[in-house]
């Protein structure tokens, strides 16, 4: 028996769990923490309040689970992807975290569009830069906060940060956080130097490249006398929450995928080759096992769709009422179809001008069906990120399904009849902080591999949605025609946007 803590450092909370290794999950709770927003665009956090929130969950994980917590052998990390955090020469934040949110880089993005041809960017980097990427926010401060550039020293990413504290050092990230920030080399694995340069940046402030499941240090004495954990636990570098994610859901290997609906949602799978879209309508990143890959398609209003229905058009009804009104209409909504595009969208348009919308709405349909479209709607955006994978010759047979919708039965089955495949839902909910502990496992020793860490410790509900071979018919029917809206009122939806 082995005990390992995994802590998840997300947008709204830290979260951390105690891995038993024979008996599962023994603790798993959460703190939070706030957003800035200073400025319109804007979207900051303090890492001093990272810090602060998991010293709490700390010592409520040292009061309820004392001989566990004492027992703790490796703490492994993951964590909100693409922020920034840039410290000073006594790794002080010199201004506070600018995360994935914020918005303000967008000239600074045109910049470094401006510097390479479309064709140069997908070679070069295999991603395009977005606002809230590490290099873009980087940018931004250096042209417009010289004083506070020339202190910065080092950069590190959020979950970076609060592995540091506990180790004492500042100096390492994992190349999943690297390459999710821009400016990655992915042949190489590490940063790609000459045109960091090329965009003005200094590469001595940059951190040093690992694999997730390195040994990053230990405990240290102050960061013991602050928490409570004993000195020397080794710690590893940890991953981006979405490798993390793809590992506590026991995605470790080709042929199984991951449908994950939470605010935002997104298609993702691992690779074991170093694959790209040339048309760059989705990401890739590094993975964190094994030196493989993530493809991720991303699309930006997920169960904010659902939310958005409920709350402002339904007038509040909880989520049991609307499952159940949704699951009163046939599949395909009796020809209602919904662009879940409220707030541009990513995978595969990459169209921040992109809008919503309900299609094919006639006398016969009430709110029924609208429910049922954007339960449909959100699965069609993910079956276009998935086609995209496919496209670039990776075939899942499994989906395992996670975030809100998984805890939905008939989201699970719409998402297994327009998938055409198996669609199963793991026990543990918090599968990032699980992942987090898994590599911490798997760079210790504790574990001799990512497969054996997930067929020992990733556990699946008993129910298995499989795809209805009565639906297909309708839902390649009603897909095809979804897929086919966008192209013809993409010019209407930016003039539209010019009103």
């Amino acid at each position: 028996m082995s005990v390992i803590l995994g802590i998840d450092l997300g947008t709204q909370s830290v979260k951390a769990m105690l891995l038993d290794t024979e008996k599962g999950c023994v603790f798993s709770d959460a703190a939070g923490y706030e957003i800035l927003i200073p400025e319109i665009d804007y979207a900051e956090q303090r890492p001093e309040d990272w810090w602060n929130a998991l010293k709490s969950l700390l010592d409520k994980m040292k009061l309820s689970n004392r001989r566990e917590f004492d027992s703790i052998e490796a703490i492994g990390f993951s964590g909100q992807m693409h922020g920034l955090v840039a410290l000073d020469e006594n790794n002080q934040p010199v201004c506070n975290a600018i995360i994935w949110v914020d918005q303000r880089s967008g000239p600074q993005v045109e910049k470094i569009n401006s510097l390479y041809s479309f064709r140069d960017t997908a070679r070069l980097f295999h991603n395009r830069p977005f606002t809230g990427f590490g290099v873009p926010s980087l940018l931004w401060i250096k042209e417009l906060k010289p004083d506070v550039y020339r202190k910065i020293r080092r950069i590190c990413s959020p979950k970076d940060y609060i592995r540091a504290k506990l180790t004492g050092d500042f100096s390492g990230t994992d190349m999943s956080d690297a390459s999710s920030m821009f400016g990655f080399d992915f042949e190489k694995r590490d940063w790609n130097y000459d045109e960091l340069g090329r965009m003005g940046l200094d590469r001595s402030i940059f951190p040093q490249c690992h694999e997730a499941f390195e040994i990053a240090g230990t405990v240290c004495a102050e960061a013991s006398a602050e928490t409570g954990l004993k000195k020397g636990i080794r710690a590893v570098y940890g991953c981006g929450d979405l490798a993390a994610m793809m590992l506590g859901c026991g995605a470790y290997r080709e042929g199984i995928s991951t449908a994950n609906i939470g605010t935002s949602a997104n298609y993702n799978c691992c690779c074991k080759t170093d694959i790209f879209d040339p048309e760059l309508r989705m990401q890739e990143f590094c993975n964190a096992i094994d030196k493989s890959y993530l493809l991720a398609g991303a699309i930006l209003s997920g169960g904010l769709s659902l939310s958005w229905l409920r709350n402002k058009i339904l007038e509040g009804n909880d989520y049991d009422s609307v499952n159940s009104m949704a699951a009163q209409i046939n599949p395909g909504s009796d020809g209602v179809i919904f662009l879940p595009y409220l707030g541009g969208e990513r995978a595969p348009h990459m169209d921040y001008n992109a809008s919503g919308m309900f299609f094919g709405l006639k006398h016969i349909h009430d709110k029924r069906h609208m429910i049922r479209a954007v339960l449909e709607g959100v699965t069609f955006a993910l079956k276009d990120a998935e086609r995209l994978i496919e496209d670039c010759g990776i075939k899942n047979d499994t989906v395992v399904s996670c975030g809100g919708g998984a805890r939905s039965p008939l989201w699970m089955q719409i998402q297994s009849d327009i998938f055409e495949k198996e669609v199963i839902v793991t026990e543990i909910s918090e599968q990032a902080s699980l992942g987090a502990c898994l590599i911490a496992g798997i760079g210790t020793g504790i574990f001799s591999s990512a497969e054996e860490a997930c067929l020992t410790q990733v556990r699946y509900k008993e129910e298995r949605y499989c795809p209805n071979s009565k639906n297909f018919e309708v839902y390649r029917h009603r897909y095809q025609v979804y897929h086919s809206i966008y192209p013809c009122v993409k010019e209407l939806m930016h003039k539209n946007n010019l009103i």
